[in-house]
C-alpha cells in the first residue's frame, strides 16, 4: 500500500518521481515507480493533495511512498481548488498554473532533505525549477516530457532552422532539414497568444525549460529503440541530453484478471463484442480531456457521425476509421509494433538494456552506490 513512509527494509538506491499535475504526465510516471520497483529501488512520489487519490489508487499495490506537496493558491484566474489540468475552467489559464509550481520549490526542497538518499530524480519537463534544486542537493536530475523521440528531435530541428516563422500561408508544406522524407505546415505546431503578457510568461516558461532540460542528466523516453531507431540516434548523436528510451512503461502495469460474465459487462463493451462478432468496423471518437472544442464543432461532428452510418463510439481527436487493404496494413503494422513493445522490455531487450544502462552512468558518476 503506498503510504507516506519508506518501507523499512534499507535500500540502497532511492529515486524520487514528480509528475507533472496532468494525467497524460502523471500516469507514465507510475508506470515508471512501478519498473523501478520491480528492480528493487525504494520510490517516492511527489504530489499535492488534491492529486493523492488517484496516485494513492494507481499505486495501492505496491510499496512506493507517497508525499504530498502543498500546491500554491491564489494563482491568477486559476480557481481555488484546482490542482490539475482537467479541472481547468479554460486552457488559457495554463501559463498562470504551471509557472505557479515554482512556489512548491521550499517544499519539494524540504522532502528532499527529509528524506533518505536520493540516488536520482525524474521529474516533469515543465517542472523545469526542480533541476535547482536537485543541484542544491547534488542529485541527478532526469527530465520527463512524454514526448516520442521523433517529437522532440523533429520539434528541436524546425525550431532551430526558424521554419514555421518564414510562411505566411499555415497551411504550406515546409520539408524539415536533416529529415527531408517529413513534411510539416505551422498548423502542425501550437502558435503563440496575441497577448503580450501571456506570450512573454510563455516564452520565457519555454526557455526555463529548454535551459533546465540541457542541463539535467538525462531525458527519460516512454518509447523504445525498434520503434523509432532513426529519431533515437538523431538525438543521442546531435542533442543533449541523452535519451534513454525504457518503455513502453505502459507493460509495467500488471494485467488485471476479469471473472466478469459477458452479461455483466457494460452496455458498450457488450455492443463492442457483438460487433466484433458481426466483423463490423467501429470508428472510435477521442478529443482527449483537454481540448477546447465550440459546440457548433461538436455538433457538425455529430451530425456527420450520424449521416455517415457508421458505427461510432465517441468518448468524448477523430480517428480515421480504415478498412479495406489500408486498413489489414495498419491494422498488421500495429501487430507487429505490439510484438517489438513486449521484447523490448523483456530481460533481453532494448528497454531493459537501457535502463541498466542509465543505472550504471549514474553509479558510475559516484551519485550513488551499486546495490
Amino acid at each position: 500500500m503506498g503510504s507516506n513512509s519508506l518501507n523499512s527494509t534499507p535500500q540502497k538506491r532511492h529515486v524520487v518521481l514528480f509528475p507533472f499535475m496532468s494525467k497524460g504526465h502523471t500516469i507514465p510516471l507510475l508506470h515508471l515507480a512501478r519498473l523501478l520497483l520491480s528492480r528493487r529501488f525504494a520510490v517516492t512520489v511527489l504530489t499535492t493533495p488534491a492529486n493523492r487519490p488517484f496516485i494513492v489508487n494507481s499505486l495501492s499495490d505496491t510499496t512506493a511512498s507517497i508525499i504530498d506537496l502543498p500546491f500554491p493558491d491564489n494563482i491568477p484566474k486559476v480557481p481555488a481548488g484546482v490542482e490539475s489540468t482537467d479541472k481547468f475552467p479554460s486552457m488559457s489559464v495554463f501559463f498562470s498554473f504551471v509557472t505557479a509550481t515554482k512556489r512548491m520549490q521550499p517544499d519539494f526542497e524540504r522532502a528532499l532533505e527529509s528524506l533518505p538518499p536520493v540516488s536520482f530524480i525524474v521529474s516533469d519537463g515543465f517542472l523545469w525549477w526542480t533541476l535547482e534544486s536537485a543541484s542544491k542537493f547534488s542529485i541527478p536530475r532526469l527530465v520527463f516530457y512524454g514526448m516520442s523521440n521523433y517529437a522532440s528531435a523533429v520539434s528541436k530541428v524546425v525550431y532551430e532552422n526558424r521554419l514555421i516563422h518564414g510562411p505566411e500561408s499555415n497551411n504550406e508544406l515546409l520539408t524539415v532539414p536533416d529529415f527531408p522524407w517529413i513534411k510539416i505546415t505551422k498548423n502542425d505546431f501550437e502558435s503563440m497568444s496575441s497577448d503580450p503578457e501571456v506570450k512573454d510568461v510563455a516564452f520565457e516558461f519555454h526557455m526555463n525549460m529548454i535551459i533546465s532540460t540541457l542541463n539535467s542528466f538525462g531525458l527519460v523516453v516512454n518509447s523504445f529503440y525498434e520503434l523509432e531507431p532513426v529519431f533515437v540516434d538523431y538525438w543521442n548523436k546531435k542533442c543533449s541530453p541523452k535519451a534513454y528510451c525504457v518503455g513502453p512503461l505502459c507493460l509495467a502495469e500488471p494485467i488485471l484478471s476479469s471473472n466478469i460474465r459477458p452479461t455483466d459487462q457494460p452496455a458498450w463493451i457488450q455492443w463492442l463484442d457483438k460487433k466484433l462478432e458481426q466483423g463490423s468496423s467501429v470508428l472510435y471518437v477521442a478529443f482527449g480531456s483537454q481540448a477546447e472544442i465550440s459546440r457548433q464543432q461538436l455538433e457538425e461532428i455529430a451530425l456527420g457521425l450520424e449521416e455517415s452510418k457508421v458505427n461510432f463510439l465517441w468518448v468524448k481527436m477523430v480517428m480515421e476509421l480504415m478498412e479495406g487493404q489500408k486498413g489489414k496494413e495498419v491494422r498488421k503494422k500495429v501487430k507487429e509494433v505490439a510484438e517489438m513493445a513486449k521484447k523490448a522490455v523483456e530481460e533481453s531487450g532494448s528497454s531493459k538494456h537501457t535502463l541498466d544502462s542509465l543505472i550504471d552512468e549514474i553509479c558510475q558518476r559516484g551519485d550513488v552506490r551499486k546495490a
